[in-house]
């Protein structure tokens, strides 16, 4: 190395004009509160996905979950997930079913913790599997039932907007019946859940699939890749994290098909959905988990 080159003026000026930007970055993110390095985050007792509910009012698993082998779950990207068919119930009452069950495959990932996650979506993996996409995807509202659901006066506030708690199952459905649990910030009657939904077809079978997804992130919800990366990876939180929830069906026959049986299904599994993701109104709080930096640095201020 020449270090008379060093020693150039040219040289000085740049290496100081870098070393202050830095510094000056540096005070800037301490200052606002900016987080770059995300902490992992779970639900209660690390609760998992695969404790979703085999069997609803409407609804029944038929099959076993898929279990993945290691490669596919190194891909997948976490070992919390669930892959789970259901069949809509047919009325007992009715002698002869004027129309076969609708039969659906639900799988649910949650993801913790690292920014450069990317999430697998159907445009993508599907196209991988050797689907064709035959129809681009669209964004439709569910329209889940709301009969049970209440405002959380607490919860809700001006940045957020209003909060909503929703039921669990009666029993023996659920494993905690009746319980009210928080629902993501920004759904209310009035604001729907909303998921993208694409159409598939198999070219060696000549079967058509939907498939559609949201995701569940940071208290919040998002039905778009690109979106939760700036939802769950907001600078200003100390964690991350993400759930994303895909309803696949063959047996529908148009995007709003599925819309409708994915409300139906969705309807009755949401409020057990949301035992499996952190409540962010304490995360905020600093109330959970035990170990909230935000916790720390309130006690340390008062």
């Amino acid at each position: 190395m020449n270090w008379k080159s060093l020693l150039n003026p040219g040289f000085l000026v740049a290496f100081s004009v870098m070393l202050v930007s830095a510094l000056g970055m540096s005070a800037a993110i301490k200052a606002y509160g900016l987080h770059l390095q995300k902490l992992e985050i779970y639900a209660p007792n690390n609760r998992q996905v695969s404790t979703l509910p085999r069997e609803t009012p409407s609804w029944i698993q038929i099959g076993t979950d898929q279990i993945m082998d290691q490669d596919t779950v190194k891909t997948l990207g976490t070992k919390n997930y669930v892959s789970r068919v259901y069949a809509q119930k047919i009325d007992k009452e009715e002698s002869q079913p004027s129309r076969e069950p609708i039969v659906m495959e639900v799988h649910a990932a949650y993801y913790t913790g690292g920014i450069d996650t990317v999430p697998h979506v159907p445009e993508r993996c599907m196209v991988g599997g050797g689907w064709l996409q035959t129809q681009g995807a669209q964004t439709l509202p569910l329209s889940l039932d709301s009969s049970t659901w209440v405002k959380d006066m607490g919860a809700s506030n001006a940045t957020r907007g209003d909060v909503y708690t929703v039921r669990t199952l009666p029993s023996p459905y659920s494993d905690a019946p009746g319980t009210r649990v928080l629902l993501p910030f920004g759904v209310s009657p009035e604001s729907p859940l909303r998921m993208r939904i694409s159409a598939f077809g198999n070219p060696q079978t000549g079967k058509r699939l939907y498939s559609g997804y949201f995701f569940i992130a940071n208290g919040g919800t998002v039905a778009s890749a690109e979106g939760v990366r700036t939802l769950a990876f907001d600078l200003t939180s100390d964690y991350a994290y993400y759930l994303k929830v895909q309803c696949s069906s063959t047996s529908v026959g148009s995007a709003e098909e599925l819309a409708a049986a994915s409300s139906s299904l969705l309807s009755e599994l949401i409020a057990e959905i949301m035992r499996c993701v952190p409540d962010w109104t304490l995360v905020e709080a600093g109330e959970y988990p035990a170990d909230n930096p935000r916790r720390a640095s309130r006690a340390s201020a008062e």
